[in-house]
């Protein structure tokens, strides 16, 4: 079973209510949607959902209509707010995540803690709102991969709260310095990407080039708000790669430990598994003067790095990291559930040229193992041949 995708081709740059509404065309559950904006602890804000013409082009059109404001907030207010809307966790993840991303942008642009960042147009009630809808829709499409290829964005001047800045605006430079964007500045005048939309790819982008094939599942368009001589449309494909062996890129990120407590190493390992790491390991080792260490090694994809950087020397001792990139090889494979004897057990199936394996899952197996008193290997037999 190929590996269901998120295609965002970024022609005319993005912003965050092209990509919601993008998402929404390409299958995201509107239901869902209004009911995490109907619970938003906001006043003065109302979504509206249509279908516009770009160019001739029918697309999708989410606006966020507010009454007038003046607030300022900081991240803390902003991501009180979102705790207080209900969503699944992980779509809460993703959108503290998007305001982390900005907040560290605007931080670096004008030179203060990330405590002390005012948001003003990021941080106005429909910015909010945007993050919580990316947050949801990317959540409800349930996809494995995001494929950004490349972000176009203009030039010239935008207005903005601080009055007359570059294009692309300081965030957005900082964000695809950060997290290594793939940028291309066009000949255009004009602002094409936002903070908002360079937070969102910054944190959902998982690959740059496309797969060698694959099919579409599904397309949509989102559309931007602004009149530009090129049309402003998102277009977001559902697609599924071919069911061959993948190719792909990842960094291996390794250190030398050797004064750390093995609870702050543990931690560690939670931590980078919950950022996105591929694998996290330590392997014992001996270090300068015969000191005993461990070797922590972390494999993530390229646009990762910088997370897992940031948590190795926020939470350990060690004062360098080596980091080498390399291409690697890797099998499809999916989660499904199996239905045995003791109760449904989840195995992870692997192909490989029309051949399938079979790998329970030691969490399952172990749960059903705690509850009947059942041989581990007993269950785990029989998850393979079930």
């Amino acid at each position: 079973m190929a590996e269901r995708s998120l295609y965002f081709e970024c022609n005319t740059g993005i912003s965050g209510d092209m990509a919601v509404a993008a998402m929404l065309d390409a299958g995201a559950d509107q239901a869902v949607l209004r009911a995490a904006l109907d619970s938003v602890p906001l006043q003065g804000f109302k979504v509206e959902i249509s279908r516009v013409k770009k160019a001739g082009i029918d697309c999708c059109d989410f606006d966020v209509i507010i009454e007038p404001q003046h607030s300022h907030r900081h991240l803390s207010d902003v991501l009180e707010i979102i705790d207080g809307t209900r969503m699944t966790e992980k779509a809460r993840k993703l959108a503290h995540k998007m305001f982390q991303i900005v907040a560290e942008a605007e931080s670096k642009a004008h030179d203060v803690p990330v405590e002390e960042v005012h948001f003003h147009e990021v941080g106005a009630v429909d910015s909010i709102v945007d993050v919580i809808a990316l947050a949801v829709c990317f959540d409800n499409l349930a996809v494995d991969k995001v494929y950004v290829p490349r972000m176009n964005e203009g030039t010239g001047t935008v207005q903005c709260q601080h009055g007359t800045l570059p294009v692309p605006v300081p965030a957005v430079v900082n964000i695809a310095s950060a997290y290594s964007l793939p940028l291309h500045i066009m000949e255009e005048q004009g602002e094409f990407i936002t903070p908002t939309g360079a937070a969102f790819i910054a944190a959902v982008r998982t690959d740059g080039a496309l797969p060698a094939g694959f099919t579409i599942e599904k397309v949509g368009l989102g559309a931007g708000k602004r009149s530009y001589r090129i049309p402003s449309i998102l277009r977001a494909m559902v697609i599924k790669g071919e069911e061959t062996p993948d190719h792909d890129v990842i960094c291996k990120l390794e250190t030398n430990i050797d004064d750390c407590p093995g609870e702050a190493l543990g931690f560690v390992m939670e931590q980078l598994f919950e950022a996105g790491a591929r694998d996290v390991h330590y392997v014992p080792c001996f270090m300068k003067k015969n000191r005993p260490g461990w070797l922590l090694t972390v494999l993530c994809d390229r646009e990762r790095r910088g997370d897992m950087e940031r948590i190795i020397f926020t939470h350990t001792t060690t004062i360098g990291i080596r980091c080498a990139t390399m291409e690697r090889t890797v099998l499809d494979r999916h989660i499904e559930e199996r239905e045995t004897p003791y109760g449904k057990v989840k195995v992870k199936v692997v192909s490989y040229y029309g051949k399938v394996r079979v790998f329970p899952e030691y969490e399952s197996v172990a749960d059903i193992c705690r509850r009947t008193g059942e041989p581990f290997t007993s269950v785990y037999n029989c998850a393979i041949g079930g």
